[in-house]
């Protein structure tokens, strides 16, 4: 059973960094001293739920956990920082900072460092989350000891929900455009005027009208998707939000 570090201070560990072409090193107070920072630690880079789930929420998020006074999130594993620069890179978390735990001194601080052998993967973290303020922990969620990889409790939005607890997240917008369509820069704007993020995916770059198809049943633009439902195109949209 994992102990809970709630009310210690975070490990005092220097982390080697690459930043650019020069050797970075990055002390535990630089990262944590007068702030209040999210950290979420995971046994791997590049491994399945690590990159489908758990890192692309908490960089989605970002920008909530910043409204409510998160000043830095920290992606925290057992992997050298050439291994973490390039993950960040694939997964375009522009939002997170990625630190390289290589030798394992901060999860074996923090009483997570776990021994992965079965799996070749040496000494690695168990996936964990934790809220710290001037590098004390105030509220640690640590996935429960059971078979395989549990991702239950260490999820961005059981994080943000105990740190806005009144916050009500917006549902999830996509919005399916080509260059030029002056209909698609209708779409978006209606969506900019009421306030509402979404995420774009421009036909000829990031899919194809077959796609559009496959989802949609349509093959023109735009097609506006709101928490999982089809709207359909801007006057669609302009009549759903009212």
């Amino acid at each position: 059973m994992f102990a809970s570090k709630e009310g210690q201070a975070v490990p005092q560990v220097t982390f080697h960094t690459r930043q650019g072409n020069q050797w970075v090193d990055l002390t535990t107070n630089e990262l944590f001293a007068d702030k209040t920072v999210v950290v979420f630690s995971l046994p791997g880079a590049f491994t399945p739920t690590c990159s489908s789930s758990h890192l692309p929420r908490y960089n989605e998020l970002a920008s909530v956990f910043a409204e409510h006074g998160v000043d830095d999130i920290l992606c925290v594993s057992v992997n050298d920082t050439f291994v973490m620069n390039a993950w960040k890179a694939d997964q375009e978390a522009e939002n997170i900072t990625f630190i390289p735990d290589g030798n394992g001194e901060f999860s074996k601080g923090m009483g997570m460092l776990v021994d992965k052998e079965e799996l070749g993967f040496g000494p690695r973290s168990w996936r964990y989350s934790m809220l710290v303020k001037n590098g004390v922990v105030e509220k640690m969620f640590i996935e429960n000891e059971e078979p395989g990889d549990p991702f239950k409790v260490s999820d961005a939005d059981t994080m943000l929900q105990y740190v806005a607890p009144e916050h009500k997240l917006q549902e999830s917008i996509t919005v399916f455009t080509k260059p030029g369509c002056p209909f698609c820069a209708k779409a978006k704007q209606n969506l900019i005027d009421k306030g509402l993020q979404y995420e774009e995916v421009i036909l000829g770059k990031d899919a194809t009208t077959v796609s559009l198809r496959a989802v949609s049943g349509r093959s023109t633009v735009p097609q506006v998707f709101i928490g999982g439902k089809h709207i359909g195109g801007s006057e669609e949209l302009e009549a759903f939000l009212g």
